[in-house]
C-alpha cells in the first residue's frame, strides 16, 4: 500500500511534464522510462514500508545511562526534586546526548554555584561525552561538589568510578577506602561501596594495582 502513493505522485509528474510543460511526444517514452527506473530503484534498494534508518552519528541510547543517574540520585535526598536544568540535562543523559547535558549542567552551576548535585552530574555527563576518560574538566566538577558539601560521597563515589575507567583501580581503591573510613555508621549507601570495594580488591589481586577495567554505573 505504501507504493501507491509514489505510483500516483510519478504519474502526475509525468501529466505535468507531458502537458503543463508540453514536453514532446517524442520525449514522453524517455522520460517515463526514466520515472520507472528511478521507481524500480526505489523498490530494490529502498523500504517504503519502514522508518528511516538511524543515522551513524547519532547517539546511542544504553540502559547504562539510566543507571548513571540512578546511582546518582541515589545519594540525595529522593524528596528533594532537582534543579530544572538538572532535569533536562537527565533527560539528554538518557538519551546519549553528553554533551549537550553537560552545557546545561554548566548553566546549572552559572546560576546556582552551590548546587552539588548540578556539579556531581557535570562531573559524570563530562566522563560520558569523554568516553569513560577522567578529564580535568570533570575533575574540577567533583572537587567543587566536595568544596560545596564536604563528607558528601557522590562526587568521591563518581571520581572513583572515573578512575576505575580510566584505568587507575589503585587510585579508586583509596578514594573509596577513604569514603568508608571515614563514613557515618548509618549511611545507606555503605553496604554497596564495601561490596565494590571488595569485588575491586578481587581484580586487583588479578590484575594488578593498574590496568584497564570495566565498570558498570553500579
Amino acid at each position: 500500500m505504501s507504493f501507491i502513493p509514489i505510483l500516483a505522485l510519478a504519474a502526475a509528474v509525468f501529466l505535468f511534464a507531458a502537458f503543463a510543460l508540453k514536453l514532446p511526444r517524442a520525449g514522453w517514452t524517455l522520460f517515463g522510462a526514466a520515472l520507472l527506473f528511478g521507481l524500480t530503484g526505489y523498490a530494490l534498494q529502498g523500504s517504503p514500508g519502514y522508518a528511516g534508518a538511524q543515522k551513524s552519528g547519532a547517539p546511542a541510547i544504553s540502559e547504562d545511562n539510566f543507571a548513571m543517574i540512578d546511582a546518582r540520585r541515589e545519594f540525595f535526598d529522593p524528596t528533594t526534586v532537582p534543579s530544572r536544568f538538572v532535569t533536562v540535562s537527565d533527560g539528554f543523559s538518557r538519551n546519549g546526548q553528553f554533551q549537550d547535558a553537560a552545557n546545561m549542567l554548566r548553566n546549572a552551576v552559572a546560576e546556582n554555584p552551590g548546587d552539588t548535585e548540578a556539579w556531581v552530574a557535570l562531573g559524570n555527563a563530562i566522563i560520558e561525552h569523554a568516553d569513560g576518560t577522567l578529564t580535568p574538566a570533570a575533575l574540577y566538577a567533583y572537587s567543587r561538589a566536595d568544596r560545596i558539601s564536604p563528607g558528601h560521597p557522590a562526587a568521591s563515589y563518581f571520581l572513583g568510578v572515573g578512575l576505575l575507567r580510566s584505568g587507575r583501580p589503585g587510585e579508586a581503591r583509596g578514594v573509596w577506602a577513604d569514603m568508608l573510613e571515614n563514613a557515618p555508621e548509618d549511611a545507606g549507601w555503605k553496604p554497596q561501596l564495601e561490596d565494590r570495594l571488595q569485588r575491586l580488591d578481587q581484580l586487583l589481586t588479578q590484575i594488578g594495582p593498574q590496568g584497564p577495567v570495566a565498570v558498570p554505573a553500579q
